[in-house]
């Protein structure tokens, strides 16, 4: 992705933002407590229509054992929609659902209303029939690697997504697992926690001084980590009730190094550099890694993303999470979360208009039959910051200029090239294989170069409900590096986009059979996606990936905005791209819509301590 130039707008802003002093949670908060005046806004003053006390988090586990493994979640139709709600949340992706649970759980009676057919946005997934079979190939759409919900291991404080589930007594049934495929012009190797260890994949590459370096990263990462760890995001909030969520927690920052602190604003490279690190094949590696988390590599990734991230990657017993079902049920434990509290989700319910009267979001106008819908508190956007400034939702006169230009020219990440396949197995083959597969050509290329990087998803390896028996399904995708530019003015419908897409899917179909050799004659069902695909079942700008916001150089804005009452979540509000943050955001804008949130959160937070 394109770095933004130190004269545009959004450089200009976020130069000024920029974090510089403390660790992101703790600089997030401070800011809140010293620049009050321009988060105020957030917060409606209307009396709580609810005071639900929040019960322990022992037992909201305990109910939901049986709530999650019998409980089918549904949508209402938009017929059945009430005149009004607390809350109405528009898009349903990870941030959104997560918003919504958490706004549910405090109490507010809050509505969810999405375009699509489907929940999840990007983690939506779909089904394709087989009919030799009867039975259906079902496909993840976005995400694949998950780590840390596995309800059966501890959570972490850092991990929202699973701080959410937890509160809202949901799981996901997850199958563990250690290790995935590597092919890289080096080799085939087998990625473990032992990746930098005696034995591993780094000493097998590069030698024992490179394990040494390792060592030395793994060293400075630990601190950081700590520090990550001693503010949750569920802490947080948009108001300046965060001195009495987090103050709780700010203890926590005593057993930190204030001077190591400092790093976590900073580009993931300079910790990089600092630890002495210069064995090619591991910044090769670290780059690649950092662009898979959040499509930039390390001298644009922020280090508090992967002072998080190594840990849940290399820690002793680290395992990564295959979700039963695929990513599918996440979306379906948010649903539940949402609707067994009273909330609701409608789908098929384009928003045309978020309603904005004297400086105030009062709610919604419905694309079908032109309804309009009240909200009585707050209205939280899911869309990405350019749908939400460039499609006509909002009405930009009710913003300054200066800020519909600064978000305007939030700098743009690239899109995808994806391919699903539903093929022919058998069992004692798919055994043989691994869940993803990370596969570079050429490193002097870059890792964010066209046709270079591609990721392979095969979670039939270990989910065999994915598909009939006896087959198998598989998502290869390149990350963020396809341009939106060639596809912009295609038809969908002509001779030439079908043209395009067979041509600038022949690289994954290449890549494929690098890891099956055979998977051509093997194939039952296939479909490619492209950036047109993405903008147009996901609803993103030019099929983005998202913001390419260069740390170091900008920041990921709060969820408030000018308008009273509007609030922002998903990946272009801090803390910014990839499933966990996306749950923070959610978090953050529930905790930020009113003052009445305040004694269910803190109620929440001493579960959370407990």
């Amino acid at each position: 992705p394109k770095r933004c130039e130190p004269s545009t707008p959004f450089a200009q802003h976020y130069r000024r933002e920029k974090m510089t002093m403390y660790p992101a949670r703790f600089l997030a908060l401070m800011a809140v407590i010293t620049r009050w005046d321009s988060v105020a806004s957030f917060s409606a003053i209307q009396p709580s229509r609810s005071n639900k006390s929040i019960p322990s988090l022992s037992s909201v586990r305990q109910k939901s054992v049986l709530k999650s493994s019998s409980q089918a979640t549904h949508s209402k139709e938009p017929s059945e929609k009430d005149s009004s709600y607390d809350v109405i949340v528009v898009g349903s992706g990870i941030g959104g659902l997560s918003c919504a649970a958490m706004l549910s759980l405090y109490g507010y009676s809050v509505a969810v209303f999405e375009s699509h057919y489907s929940a999840g946005g990007a983690a939506h997934g779909f089904s394709v029939g087989h009919k030799a079979t009867g039975g259906q190939f079902h496909f993840d759409t976005g995400p694949s690697f998950f780590s840390g919900l596995n309800p059966d291991i501890p959570a972490k404080a850092s991990n929202p997504l699973r701080s959410v589930l937890d509160a809202i007594g949901e799981q996901v049934d997850c199958i563990p697992y250690e290790s995935f495929g590597l092919k890289f012009p080096e080799g085939d190797f087998l990625h473990t926690t032992n990746f930098g260890g005696k034995g591993g994949v780094l000493e097998s590459v590069s030698g024992p001084s490179a394990t040494h370096q390792w060592d030395k990263l793994m060293n400075a990462m630990e601190p950081l980590a700590g520090a990550v760890a001693a503010l949750p995001t569920a802490a947080l909030r948009g108001d300046i009730g965060a001195i009495l969520t987090a103050g709780p927690f700010l203890p926590n920052f005593a057993k930190t190094n204030p001077l190591e602190n400092l790093k976590l604003t900073k580009p993931f490279s300079a910790i990089i550099n600092g630890a002495g690190v210069s064995d090619q094949f591991t910044r090769n590696w670290l780059d690649l890694l950092c662009f898979c988390l959040s499509g930039l590599p390390t001298d644009g990734t922020i280090t508090a993303e992967m002072a998080m991230m190594m840990g849940e990657f290399y820690e002793p017993g680290a395992v990564m999470d295959c979700p039963k079902g695929g990513a599918k049920s996440i979306i379906d434990a948010l649903v539940r979360g949402i609707e067994k509290r009273g909330g609701s989700i409608f789908l098929k319910s384009h928003v045309d208009e978020i309603m904005i009267e004297n400086g105030r979001a009062v709610g919604i106008r419905l694309k079908k039959d032109r309804a309009l819908v009240k909200a009585n508190k707050g209205v939280v956007s899911n869309l990405s910051v350019w749908d939400l400034m460039n499609s006509g939702i909002v009405d930009n006169k009710a913003f300054p200029e200066k800020f519909i230009e600064e978000r305007k020219t939030t700098p743009v990440g690239k899109s995808f090239m994806h391919l699903h396949v539903g093929f022919k197995i058998k069992k004692e083959d798919i055994a043989k294989l691994q869940a993803h597969y990370m596969y570079i050509n050429d490193w002097e290329r870059g890792v964010d170069a066209e046709d270079n990087a591609v990721l392979v998803s095969i979670p039939s390896v270990h989910d065999e409900t994915l598909a009939p028996d006896g087959y198998a399904v598989l998502h290869a995708y390149t990350p963020a590096t396809e341009d939106f530019s060639r596809w912009e003015n295609m038809d969908r419908k002509s001779k030439e986009y079908k043209e395009l897409k067979a041509e600038r899917s022949e690289y994954l179909w290449d890549t494929l059979e690098k890891i099956i050799p055979d998977i051509r004659s093997r194939v039952e069902v296939a479909q490619v996606g492209t950036p047109l695909t993405h903008q147009r079942f996901m609803r993103r700008y030019k099929g983005s990936y998202g913001p390419a916001i260069i740390a170091g150089e900008g920041s990921f804005p709060f969820p408030g905005t000018p308008v009273k009452g509007l609030l922002l979540c998903g990946d272009s509000c801090f803390p910014g791209i990839g499933v966990p943050a996306v749950a923070g955001s959610g978090i953050l804008a529930a905790n930020s819509v009113s003052f009445d949130s305040l004694k269910p959160q803190m109620q929440l937070l001493e579960a959370l301590r407990s």
